[in-house]
């Protein structure tokens, strides 16, 4: 078998990703070589590749799930949104500049070509790719010029399942309102729908699914129940911000930043089930939490001063100032420092007083920073000077460049060590007294780095530390995928979506 097919949604959040993820891991399983793809991505979420390329969360998610390495040419284009009208623009995992959506729309076109070398390069490689679709084919006041939905299709001759969320309602309406307002030829790359996110019994969706099938004649091929799995998610449409908080041993509570990039760091703390992470948006939900962490941001000078106006800055200062834990990463370790200046206008021109709580200066630059890391935690006091000698791996994503301001604070508040693939062994972060920052994002995906962290709290809490086990996160995701395929294996007629991948029919 050789081809590729399509994931459509009628809208965002509809569970695209996730279901490309679980193709790809079916189709892994059977022993094809299988690579997802998706030319236009907008998010938040990013990752580094071994080549130092920039690429979406959702593609290395799918790309792990084939039990691949993930590589830029699996999504070539990256939007980042700075702010509410602009995004920073990734083309082939670099970035060219940031545009007004306006700006980037005159342009969209001129990459086609970029789109299509990359699809072609995994085409060469691969048996199948499954490729993801943005929002709806049926925007019709973006349907000019499309590159990631029913303009890419047809560029590539991919067969397009299409794919509803039930759970919100109004799925039926969902599907056959995006299949009326497509043109007659775009209408006809739909092989299937995909009724996604089901409670309940199906049998009794079955009328409905009938009545779908006589209007558009379109089959359906398969009705995904609703489930909650420990995948990477792409945006802030995430489920994680509305989970209510348990009763751990332990409450962590993160910066909810309006511009809140790569929160996929968190994941791993997470999945430890006497950890509460919950996010919050305002001073009312601050709580009195055991630790803090300020998440990385797409625009730190914003969510920084969103923070200090909302309240949420003095709530931080408060805790810190009570000897309560507070951890940076990436722009939330920016914030904890004593000032951020942006000379060339990165962000937003001029300087900002930070937070103050470690003794770091941060300066932004034009060049991003893009890396892939590997380290060890050095030797920080406080609550976390158990983790000093503790390895991690992970990646650099930054605009500014933040050094302390003395000598002497660089000699002894150094907080992990690493070698970058590209470049010599360095130092990074800051800590002083319970409060802790560095750049490194993934730094509790290694064994012993979430737990260490959860243990240290739950130490200084007074209880056993010991009970936190360390676990292998490779395995762990590895299991969830698994998980994952046997759901949309069970609820997919696959013997159908094969033969379409193998006939584009």
């Amino acid at each position: 078998m050789k081809g590729s097919i399509m994931i459509q949604g009628t809208m965002s959040n509809a569970g695209k990703s996730v279901l490309a993820g679980g193709l790809c891991r079916v189709l892994a399983q059977d022993g094809y070589r299988v690579a997802p793809f998706k030319s236009q991505n907008m998010a938040l979420n990013s990752f580094i590749t071994r080549d130092g390329l920039e690429m979406g969360r959702a593609q290395v998610m799918q790309a792990e799930a084939a039990g691949i390495e993930p590589d830029a040419t699996m999504n070539p284009i990256l939007l980042k949104p700075t702010d509410d009208t602009g995004s920073q623009v990734i083309i082939n995992g670099k970035p060219v500049g940031t545009m007004s959506a306006a700006e980037y729309y005159r342009h969209k076109k001129e990459y086609i070509p970029c789109i299509l070398d990359a699809y072609r390069k995994l085409e060469q490689s691969f048996d199948v790719i499954v490729i993801e679709g943005a929002g709806s084919p049926a925007e019709i006041n973006l349907k000019q010029d499309d590159i990631v939905n029913m303009g890419l299709a047809e560029l590539v001759d991919a067969p397009v399942l299409l794919a509803g969320d039930i759970d919100r309602g109004g799925v039926f309406a969902q599907l056959v309102g995006t299949v009326q307002l497509l043109e007659e030829k775009e209408r006809e790359r739909i092989k299937g729908f995909i009724i996604n996110k089901f409670r309940g019994d199906v049998s009794i969706l079955q009328p409905g699914l009938s009545m779908l099938e006589e209007r558009t004649g379109i089959p359906v091929l398969g009705v995904v129940p609703y489930f909650y799995l420990d995948i990477d998610e792409e945006d802030s449409l995430t489920e994680r911000f509305r989970k209510k908080g348990s009763a751990g041993l332990v409450d962590i509570a993160v910066i909810r930043f309006p511009r809140i990039s790569n929160f996929t760091d968190l994941a791993p703390l997470e999945a430890l089930e006497d950890l509460d992470v919950r996010y919050v948006h305002t001073p009312a939900e601050f709580g009195a939490p055991d630790a803090v962490i300020l998440p990385g941001s797409k625009n730190t000078i914003r969510d920084l001063l969103w923070m200090r106006q909302n309240g949420l800055e003095a709530k931080i200062l408060q805790h810190a100032s009570r000897g309560g834990l507070v951890f940076g990463i990436c722009g939330g370790y920016q914030m904890l420092g004593g000032e951020i200046s942006d000379p060339a206008g990165v962000e937003q021109k001029g300087s900002v007083k930070g937070l103050g709580l470690l003794p770091v200066r941060t300066v932004f630059a034009e060049e991003k920073t893009r890396t892939r890391v590997r380290g060890q935690f050095l030797a920080p006091g406080g609550i976390l000077k158990d983790l000093s000698g503790t390895a991690f791996e992970g990646y650099e994503i930054h605009m500014g460049e933040s050094a302390f301001t003395d000598e002497r604070s660089a000699e002894d508040h150094g907080l992990v060590t690493f070698s970058a693939l590209q470049g010599s062994a360095r130092a990074d972060g800051a800590w002083n007294r319970n409060v802790y920052g560095c750049y490194v994002h993934g730094i509790f995906d290694m064994p012993g780095c979430a737990e260490g962290f959860a243990g240290a709290l739950l130490k200084e809490k007074g209880y056993d530390a010991s009970r936190i086990k360390a676990t292998d996160r490779k395995a762990y995701k590895e299991e969830q995928y698994d998980r994952l395929a046997d759901i949309v294996r069970s609820s997919l007629d696959m013997e159908r979506i094969c033969r379409m991948i193998e006939t584009g029919r």
